[in-house]
C-alpha cells in the first residue's frame, strides 16, 4: 500500500491520530476524490478546509 500523510488541525491544534485512525481517513478522502471528475490517480497534494 503506498504512504499517504495525514494531519488533523482543529481551530490550529494538531489532533494526533493512531494508524487505524489515519488509514480510514486517507482511505475514506483518497476514495471520493480520485471519483470526481477531473481528478486524476496521479495527484501530489489535496487540500481539504471545514469551516463552521
Amino acid at each position: 500500500m503506498e504512504e499517504i500523510d495525514i494531519v488533523l488541525e482543529m481551530d490550529g491544534k494538531k489532533i494526533p491520530m493512531n494508524d487505524f485512525v489515519k488509514k480510514i481517513l486517507c482511505g475514506m478522502i483518497k476514495g471520493s476524490i480520485e471519483t470526481l471528475h477531473g481528478v486524476g490517480d496521479d495527484w501530489k497534494t489535496a487540500n481539504i478546509r471545514l469551516n463552521r
